[in-house]
């Protein structure tokens, strides 16, 4: 922390007027920092609340806090007294024009500056004034005698422009009583997400799974946060979107297989109607870091397999089909949210399957989108097509009763060439009102426009599903 006389100046807030008094510099970085604590949204947000001790003179001060996130929102930020500290904030300002060659070419158009040029033979800099005359489409100086496009060397400044900082600074104007002072810090920034990420391992026989859960959590926040406290939300957020740059480009993450566990895994609590995740070690992020985190661990899950067939709009044909259409039934791996090691909210995420081969190596095998799950809920992955079963589908008549109404027959051969029967869910979307007139086997109205058919395939064999629907449109 470091001090230094600012000029005179005279400022007005809720009608109290501080007249010409001088106000003194302090600059406050991390090293300040007695700790720091992380909520973090997975939609790009993150609240950030740190505490810091800063030795502050008495009277008006202008405290520059650097080592802030720099893609800070300052109509989020608030900084106010700890424990018995008292001061009174009059402004604040967030300046994040960072120190670049360009900006400072940039803020230094139209001042002198000293040219550097080595001498070819000796290697020894020579001197040359110029002025900067504009640095829009490449540089211009104006040297004595003349004036050149390029610059002919190295450019020596005198000192950094006013308003130009190396860090991300967020400056705050307070009245205050001197000595030591306790102050905590909070805004919302972007740059800074996580999301879930989940490893499944099937059991040899099927009947069983082992979950992992990890969170990615990258931090893309311009500043570094050590040893802080970090809590996780999951749920989406309502927020207010204002015109302005877009979401910042996410890092792609570390391969899950290379993760090693965390000792501990988070406690979970709701939170308003999202659920809040506490971890209770503290985490070091570094800027430009992707970082892996322990969620959870649940073994020996019971599962159930689903094959699950779906239909098209084919309803709405006005003739008979010549060809058969195949098709093969999506693979589903279920299992509920509730008892053992589960029964808490799962936070959303992608969930990657993997099952053993008969070396005992393990081989993936399909992955899918998990939606934020509460818990007692069924969790259902669809790992892609079922290769061992074949479905064909053929319509076998079309006739028009009236005007507005018709009938399709069809017929559905299924056929398994697994070592053992398995039940196929066959389900068909239906347009309008309709009815089922004649099947080979009872159907069930789950839902007002589809039908479902479960039907038993016997192993290495087929099963056939027939039936006609009269559709009033």
């Amino acid at each position: 922390m470091r001090m230094r006389k600012a000029g005179f100046c005279m400022v007005a807030f809720a009608g109290v007027v501080y007249a010409a008094e001088a106000a003194k510099d302090v600059e406050s970085t991390q090293r300040d920092r007695e700790s720091v604590a992380l909520t973090v949204y997975s939609d790009d947000l993150a609240l950030v609340r740190e505490q810091r001790r800063v030795e502050l003179p008495a009277g008006l001060t202008h405290l520059a806090l650097r080592d802030v996130a720099a893609h800070l929102r300052p109509e989020t930020a608030s900084l106010r007294a700890s424990g018995r500290t008292s001061f009174s904030v009059i402004e604040q300002q967030f300046d994040y024009e960072l120190l670049t060659p360009q900006k400072l070419l940039e803020k230094n158009v139209g001042r002198e500056v000293t040219v550097l040029r080595p001498n070819p033979a000796t290697g020894e800099d020579r001197r040359e004034k110029a002025t900067i005359l504009a640095t829009t489409e490449g540089t211009i100086l104006r040297f004595a005698d003349r004036i050149e496009t390029a610059v002919p060397g190295r450019i020596a400044y005198e000192a950094i422009p006013a308003g130009l900082y190396d860090r991300p600074t967020f400056s705050v104007l307070l009245d205050a009583a001197g000595g030591k002072q306790a102050l905590e810090l909070s805004y919302l920034t972007s740059g800074m997400s996580w999301r879930a990420d989940y490893i499944a391992s099937l059991a040899p026989d099927g009947r069983s799974l082992d979950l992992n859960g990890w969170v990615t959590l990258s931090n893309r926040t311009g500043t570094s946060f050590d040893n802080a406290a970090l809590q996780l939300v999951a749920g989406k957020l309502h927020r207010v979107r204002t015109p302005g740059p877009t979401a910042l480009e996410r890092a792609v993450p570390a391969q899950m297989a290379a993760a090693r566990a965390a000792p501990m895994e988070p406690a979970e609590e709701q939170l308003v109607d999202y659920h809040l995740y506490r971890f209770e070690r503290p985490t070091s992020l570094t800027d430009n870091q992707t970082k892996l985190l322990a969620l959870l661990t649940a073994r020996q899950i019971p599962v159930r397999h689903e094959y699950v067939l779906s239909g098209g709009d084919w309803m709405y044909r006005d003739r008979v089909r010549r060809v058969s259409q195949k098709q093969r039934p999506s693979s589903l791996v279920l299992f509920e949210n509730k008892g053992g090691e589960l029964g808490r909210p799962l936070p959303g995420g992608v969930v990657r399957v993997y099952a053993r081969d008969s070396a005992g190596a393990a081989q993936f095998v399909g992955e899918d989108r998990l939606e934020h799950t509460a818990k007692n809920e069924t969790v259902r992955l669809d790992l892609g097509e079922a290769f061992d079963i074949l479905a064909e589908r053929t319509q076998i008549a079309f006739r028009r009763i009236a005007k507005n109404v018709v009938e399709s027959s069809w017929r559905i051969e299924l056929r398994n060439a697994k070592d053992e029967a398995v039940a196929v869910k066959v389900l068909e979307p239906m347009p309008d009102d309709w009815e089922i007139v004649q099947e080979s086997a009872p159907h069930l109205k789950d839902e007002a426009h589809r039908a479902q058919w479960a039907v038993q395939v016997p192993a290495d064999g087929a099963a056939t599903l027939e039936f006609v629907v009269r559709v009033t449109s």
